[in-house]
């Protein structure tokens, strides 16, 4: 019984072995479609790497402001946070919590169209295809924009116009141009943005961290004048003694924010590491781009091969 199994393995070896052979001789066999399949696949992969653009990346490294307020802003939450509450002034919220919102914030549609339209950067987002780099000027595709006249000229179907919208506009500058990232360990955030010049990718990250510690500035300001107004009112309302006192203190609270708002410039976030002008490209990998086209052109190859040979077989 124990010969008749090692028998059986001896002869599935045996076909096994006969199968490889059969399949390396068929590979031989055709390995002029092989060598030829690859090298075409190789010159159409570096025919299209080097058809596409440099992009270049430009990157600052941040970190949450310290807020000088905190320890007495949460020493007064804890005295007067239910109160505080009632009075619908909110004293919770650490610098954690404000880098979370204003990351969030940088992504947004209207803190990205508003900051679209603001600098003009449509053109620049949706229309550029390139860079000159002797003269540092920006290419952009003559089927989509005019630059000499300023005119969108693309073909769309309806929906959409031949000036993109406003959600085009954030769909592509968050998904190829934007990078947000944040260190869970440390709270530092990495802000990049790409660009076909390193020029712009250099501007765009610095008009960002600026444009964001404005507006988060704003709107903190915009909050404590709110409350202020609200607790001046609260305050001739009230004749209780301790309730004034607890009024009295949230709107110098409040003020203090202002205060620290209106001096400091970098409110939200603080650059540690500046953005500077790229000297290397990011993208496009074009090595990386002809070993995967020769090798796909290979297996392209192999397949039609073994395909032919095991159709003429059958």
């Amino acid at each position: 019984m124990n010969n008749q199994n090692i028998e059986m393995q001896q002869a599935v070896l045996a076909d096994d072995e006969i199968d490889l052979k059969e399949l390396f001789l068929a590979l031989w066999q055709g390995k002029w479609i092989i060598i030829g399949t690859t090298l075409i696949a190789a010159v159409i992969a570096v025919a299209y790497a080097l058809s596409l653009p440099n992009i270049y990346k430009s990157e600052a490294l941040l970190a949450p402001a310290e807020d000088g307020q905190s320890g007495g802003l949460s020493a007064l939450a804890g005295q007067f946070g239910g109160l505080a509450s009632l009075a619908g002034v909110n004293l919770g919220g650490g610098s954690a919590d404000k880098t979370t919102i204003a990351l969030e914030l940088l992504k947004s549609r209207s803190f990205v169209g508003e900051f679209v339209q603001e600098h003009n950067l449509k053109p620049l987002i949706m229309a550029a295809n390139g860079w000159e780099q002797a003269s540092n000027k920006v290419i952009y595709d003559p089927e989509v924009y005019d630059s000499e006249k300023g005119v969108w000229i693309r073909e769309v179907k309806a929906p959409k116009q031949p000036e993109p919208s406003q959600l085009e506009v954030h769909a592509k500058f968050t998904k190829q141009f934007l990078n947000v990232s944040q260190d869970k360990e440390t709270g530092l955030v990495t802000i990049s943005v790409k660009h076909y010049s390193p020029v712009v990718a250099k501007e765009l990250t610095d008009k960002l961290i600026e444009q964001l510690n404005n507006t988060m500035r704003a709107n903190d300001i915009a909050d404590a004048d709110n409350s202020i107004e609200y607790l001046n009112n609260a305050l001739q309302e009230t004749s209780v003694a301790d309730m004034q006192k607890v009024f009295y203190q949230l709107i110098e609270q409040q003020q203090q924010t202002k205060m620290l708002a209106s001096v400091r410039d970098e409110y939200t976030l603080k650059t540690i590491d500046p953005a500077v002008i790229a000297e290397e490209k990011s993208d496009p990998k074009r090595a990386l781009i002809c070993i995967l086209g020769v090798m796909l052109g290979c297996m392209l190859a192999s397949l039609i091969v073994l395909v032919r040979h095991f159709a003429k077989k059958g």
